[in-house]
């Protein structure tokens, strides 16, 4: 079993409570991450995602200016600003199967529905630290590969179609967050 040294993570939480944002700072602390920068919107963020380039985003869905499914949209632009593949983990309140189909539409990696647990929390930063997606760039999508399930037995009414999609393989984060020993 392997430990992530949280420290050598730079985290953007970005969520119009400021008692949510203290308490995600807070338990990202305690899991040892020195760098946790925050946002009250999305438009804060964005301009935060191209300036301090973070590994992670942690965003809430309802925001005001523009919310975080949109954040997620704009970070998810290959020619937008920073790393279009930095994980994404989307905090709502709202966790009906629609909306995570959305938010996993719309390029989310993680999803998490509050309120939250630390465990939670942490199960969600080490899938995406130690478990890195694949994207996808097809015409009409790219973000993180949607499927789970890697097998492509499946040939339901879902089925991807129309033209060929390009796999981006994603470099994991855990090389960059090992803890030695």
């Amino acid at each position: 079993m392997f430990r992530i040294d949280f420290n050598k993570l730079r985290f953007l939480v970005c969520d119009d409570n400021a008692h949510m944002r203290r308490i995600l700072r807070t338990l990202l602390h305690s899991f040892g991450a020195r760098e946790v920068y925050e946002a009250e919107d999305g438009a804060t963020a964005l301009e935060m995602y191209g300036h301090y380039a973070p590994d992670i985003v942690i965003t809430d869905w309802l925001m005001p200016i523009f919310d975080g499914l949109e954040l997620t949209q704009m970070i998810r632009q290959p020619d937008g600003v920073g790393n279009p593949y930095a994980p994404i983990i989307m905090l709502t309140g709202h966790s009906e199967k629609r909306r995570v189909m959305v938010a996993r539409d719309a390029g989310v990696t993680e999803f998490l529905a509050k309120p939250i647990s630390a465990k939670g929390l942490y199960q969600r930063i080490l899938n995406v630290v130690a478990n890195p997606r694949p994207f996808i760039k097809t015409k009409n999508y790219f973000g993180p590969d949607r499927r789970r399930n890697t097998a492509n037995t499946y040939i339901g009414v879902d089925r991807r179609v129309g033209g060929k999609a390009e796999v981006v393989t994603q470099p994991s984060l855990l090389d960059k967050a090992r803890s030695p020993g």
